[in-house]
């Protein structure tokens, strides 16, 4: 069974590491071939600025990171950048699909030309923050009070100008309810529920109903704090135990995978820790559920809802 997985942060690392390559590179978790094993289709491959990079060079490394996905993810025959959420549905047998996301706005600063060059470089999905205070909003580890800045609202009219979908993940639970209303395509790329697992960066059961309810869904995290609260490690059986409830709560065709390879090592759920293990929380889902929603979590649920889109 093929997958759609909606996070990893595997640019992080060819843009830094010396002598990286996107094929078998094994400090790379979601390397081609482990894409390859996974039975991966589609992989979106997240831009995201570290907190310590100095805010004169945060840009920069965006662009380097743009300069990575294209020298080393496309240059792998079989590769191919969806730039038109169509494409998906067009890749041939042995292709895998790469989509760009932006984690975070923190830097574009209070610049919307440079977000404009952003998305120019064909990101599709784009957080309004990172787990901190930008000039757009507040993030997952910030006061949950305060909202979408000035600034962000004027980022949000952009992205729905150009039909971008927002991400809510990392997002604190004020930003989340001022974005609703004024989003026009919403999603979250890796969440897990916040009733299994109380933590901030966890949706609540009444924003996992409005983000479905706006026409968004969620997808699931693998990050062990995120599944366990304070575990480092933990077990498949603990991540279907999310699904199980967020299915429940909003129906498995709302559910999916954002699995967060490259972006929480060496934290990892046992028999899951790269992209080629996912054949493993396959298995273990079609031990709970049917055929039909074992296909909706792992590739159909997310083609579904971009087809809203086309």
């Amino acid at each position: 069974m093929k997958v759609i997985d909606l996070h990893c942060d595997a640019l992080t690392k060819l843009a830094r590491f010396e002598n990286a390559n996107f094929r078998n590179d094994s400090r790379i978790y979601s390397n081609y071939e482990r894409l390859k094993g996974g039975n991966v289709k589609v992989q979106v491959f997240a831009i995201f600025i570290h907190p310590s990079i100095p805010k004169e060079q945060k840009f920069k490394e965006v662009l380097r990171q743009i300069q990575a996905f294209h020298k080393f993810v496309l240059s792998e025959p079989g590769m191919v950048h969806i730039k038109d959420w169509n494409q998906i549905d067009e890749l041939e047998d042995g292709q895998i699909g790469a989509v760009l996301s932006l984690e975070g706005c923190d830097a574009i600063d209070d610049d919307i030309e440079k977000l404009k060059v952003i998305l120019d470089a064909g990101v599709k999905i784009v957080g309004l923050t990172w787990n901190y205070e930008n000039k757009v909003g507040y993030g997952a580890s910030e006061d949950s009070t305060k909202g979408i800045k000035p600034f962000g609202k004027k980022v949000i009219e952009l992205l729905n100008e150009r039909d971008i979908i927002i991400d809510v993940a990392h997002l604190n639970e004020r930003g989340f309810y001022d974005l609703i209303p004024l989003a026009k395509k919403v999603i979250a790329s890796h969440c897990n529920s916040r009733t299994l697992c109380d933590h901030p960066r966890n949706l609540t059961d009444e924003q996992v109903k409005m983000l479905v309810e706006k026409g968004g869904r969620i997808h699931v995290v693998f990050y062990p704090p995120l599944i366990e609260k304070e575990k480092e490690t933990t077990t498949i059986e603990k991540l279907v135990e999310h699904i199980k409830y967020l299915s429940h709560l909003v129906g498995a065709e709302n559910v999916g995978f954002g699995s967060d390879f490259d972006g929480m090592d060496p934290l990892s759920v046992h028999h899951l820790s790269n992209a080629s293990e996912f054949p493993n929380i396959i298995d273990r889902l079609r031990k709970e559920f049917t055929k039909e929603e074992v296909k909706l979590f792992s590739e159909a649920g997310f083609v579904n809802y971009v087809k809203q889109f086309a």
